[in-house]
């Protein structure tokens, strides 16, 4: 074996090495975040906090690569937040997604059931890939980005996107009558600001304001609404308010 060969087969060992402990110091990082939510609520549990939301704590897949984010297969996902992520129109056969062409927002609290998880290119995007999650939606299929890949290296936000337990059961607590706002994509007032984000997805609060009192505007899929809230409650409701 020549002198070139091993040291393109070390240069190769090395880069591999490197890549491993990468993604393994990634998922450390990531359990460890984990660990520190779940102290956290402990925490607040054993000071008393009378807000039940505290102690959620959802699950998580941790996927570092396009294999390991493959996990999102193995259930149904539901949205985080609404009206936030834009997914594609994409052909199975080709196995091409349509960057050109917006095909919509994923709603709140949405339940996908992706099919596969790839990569593809969108145009002017150079060497950096899309990890896309494949789903269906009224007989059509879709492609929503979840993630970025460039030389090999994967920055994947599914866990940020989607819960892969029903938030049903994760809220359990709320009453009755908050789901029913839910499921009718309305704010009631008393709802405070996850129940209303689970309602008509993503808000944007207006500068200025504080956790005593502030006003979030929530695009609502097209349907504007203003949310005043006094000590995390939504006190009024103006609909037809976008904000700047």
């Amino acid at each position: 074996m020549s002198p070139e060969t091993k040291k393109k087969i070390q240069l190769g060992l090395l880069i591999a090495m490197v890549v491993a402990g990468a993604r393994t110091g990634y998922i450390f990082y990531q359990r460890h975040e984990d660990k520190l939510a779940a102290e956290k609520q402990k925490r607040a549990q054993n000071v008393g906090y009378s807000d039940p939301d505290l102690y959620v704590n959802p699950k998580k897949l941790y996927p570092y690569d396009l294999n390991s984010a493959k996990q999102l297969t193995e259930q149904p996902v539901w949205v985080q937040e609404g009206y936030h992520y834009t997914y594609y129109p994409y052909d199975p056969a080709a196995k091409h997604a349509d960057f050109k062409h917006e095909a919509g927002l994923l709603g709140p609290i949405e339940e996908l059931h992706i099919s596969d998880v790839i990569t593809g290119t969108p145009p002017g995007a150079g060497q950096q890939k899309q990890v896309m999650a494949i789903f269906e939606k009224e007989g059509k299929s879709y492609a929503v980005p979840i993630g970025v890949e460039a030389d090999g290296e994967y920055k994947i936000y599914s866990d940020y996107m989607f819960f892969i337990e029903n938030p049903r059961n994760l809220y359990q607590h709320w009453p009755a009558d908050v789901w029913q706002a839910i499921d009718q994509h309305q704010v009631k007032p008393g709802m405070n600001e996850l129940q209303a984000s689970f309602a008509v997805g993503m808000g944007m609060p207006d500068p200025g304001g504080s956790e005593e009192e502030k006003t979030v505007h929530y695009a609502n899929g097209g349907k504007p609404l203003a949310v005043e809230f006094q000590n995390g409650r939504a006190a009024q409701i103006t609909a037809g308010t976008q904000g700047s």
